[in-house]
């Protein structure tokens, strides 16, 4: 653990001192993406943190919320759609060397990246839309992507006009 990390919360003051809490704001620059796929929090995004750090018997518990921007693309449309998340999180960090837990705590420092990288990348969509609805995409004459709707008569292409009274029929050529 790198105190030069944004992360990293210095709970000296918490530490085995049970009903003690602080409450703190940070800004922090997303020091690396959250999430992959269609759509995640990117590099160099502004994250900030609303946190509520309780001392218990066990441990400090670490809660609050992250609110950040998500980028990425339309699952339908493939346009770029922007994302916003306001999400909740709690764990217990606890003391090291007694009773295991998920997350401990390292001398006064707890270390929020994983907690709040997890709470960040399960709140991003699996299938990102778009906000208002993806505009129709038209792949042809009468062929459409979004709407549902029947095709309408196709247009004829000007090129191929000259064909356009023959049929098998109506053949003009001798048979012999």
């Amino acid at each position: 653990m790198t105190a030069r990390s944004p992360y990293i919360q210095n709970v000296r003051d918490l530490v085995r001192h049970p009903g003690e809490m602080r409450e703190r704001s940070q800004d922090v620059v997303v020091p690396e993406h959250f999430g992959e796929g269609m759509v995640s929090v990117r590099e160099g995004a502004p994250l900030h943190l609303e946190l509520k750090l309780e001392s218990l018997h066990e441990g400090v518990l670490a809660s609050g919320s992250v609110t950040t921007t998500a980028e990425g693309e339309c699952a339908l449309c493939l346009a770029p759609v922007s994302i916003p998340l306001d999400v909740e999180f709690a764990e217990l960090f606890g003391y090291p060397a007694e009773e295991p837990f998920d997350h401990q705590l390292d001398g006064d420092l707890l270390d929020l990246e994983p907690v709040v990288r997890d709470a960040v990348v399960l709140a991003l969509p699996f299938r990102p839309e778009c906000v208002d609805g993806c505009e129709d995409l038209e792949l042809g004459p009468g062929v459409s992507l979004v709407r549902a709707d029947a095709p309408e008569e196709p247009r004829a292409d000007p090129r191929w006009a000259a064909l356009q009274g023959y049929t098998a029929g109506n053949d003009n050529t001798e048979k012999r």
